[in-house]
């Protein structure tokens, strides 16, 4: 089996990449965290472009895709901490009146008791009464907690487009991490000459590209033991990619107006979706021990 994009899934990947470029850039990123708060302009623009019509029928007026699509669209949308509950909006679509069209915001109240943006939305799908504030370790997610959620599954399309989005950070802080050590010197060379620093920039490549192939191959064969394994090499990838470009940018890597610690953040936060890895890791240990 070839799991080469088409021409149309590049050509997916392209437009939304371009559109984040315009719309979400580096200076918007920083505004987003000087002034927390859902761009609902932006929103509705995302709703316009079919981001969470993605995998709407067309009967329906969406755009008709699959999980393949909307695995490489929630890829760029981690790869540019685009802020917001993206993943609970778009698994709304077609179900909630105005969600598809980018009119209406939706959360979820995920099966740990965790929600994202309670405040900002216009549905929230769960029983959130009782939800109490947490201080989120990542600006731009603010975060609540449901005390003693009622039991519930976890949507395996959440979990992999949760591990879609870290998929995208895990490339991005390769990418800055090879950029920074092209550029920065000391003693006269590039950093990137040294070995301590080649060997974190090709321990990200590979774990990112492990995940990669992993969050693909699950977004084709939609088996929950595919996406538990993309899931936790994903956030594995993102997590440590993160660490792992701090390092390589020094001690520049912590200050606010670098991106680096804001990817790290963001990681945290979604590694704790759903409940965390563990109902991934128990499906995958059921699995390999029938």
């Amino acid at each position: 089996m070839r799991f080469q994009l088409t021409d149309d899934q590049v050509a997916l990947r392209e437009g939304v990449r371009g559109l984040l470029a315009r719309r979400f850039d580096g200076a918007a990123l920083r505004a987003a965290v000087d002034a927390p708060g859902l761009d609902r302009a932006l929103w509705r623009e995302l709703g316009a472009a079919g981001f969470f019509a993605l995998r709407v029928p067309e009967a329906d007026g969406g755009v008709g895709l699959g999980l393949p699509e909307a695995v490489l669209v929630f890829e760029e949308a981690g790869r540019t901490l685009l802020p917001g509950p993206l993943v609970a909006t778009h698994l709304a679509a077609g179900v909630v009146d105005g969600a598809a069209e980018g009119e209406t915001v939706v959360a979820d109240v995920d099966p740990g008791g965790l929600v994202e943006w309670l405040e900002e939305a216009d549905v929230v799908r769960g029983e959130s009464a009782g939800a109490v504030s947490l201080n989120s370790v990542d600006p731009l997610t603010p975060l609540h907690r449901v005390p003693d959620p009622p039991p519930a599954a976890v949507d395996p399309a959440a979990v992999l487009l949760t591990a879609a989005e870290q998929l995208g950070t895990a490339t991005r802080v390769c990418e800055l991490a090879v950029q920074h050590a092209r550029t920065r010197e000391q003693f006269g060379q590039p950093i990137g000459a040294f070995q301590a620093v080649k060997h974190l920039c090709a321990g990200m490549l590979v774990r990112a590209e492990t995940a990669r192939a992993a969050v693909y191959a699950a977004a084709v064969t939609a088996d929950p033991v595919d996406i538990a394994a993309a899931r936790l090499l994903a956030d594995e990838a993102a997590e440590r990619g993160a660490r792992d470009c701090l390092q390589v940018h020094g001690g520049m890597g912590f200050t606010w107006e670098c991106e680096v610690h804001l990817h790290l953040k963001r990681a945290w936060v979604r590694a704790r979706r759903g409940g965390g890895g563990a109902e991934s890791e128990e499906l995958l240990a059921v699995d390999l021990s029938a």
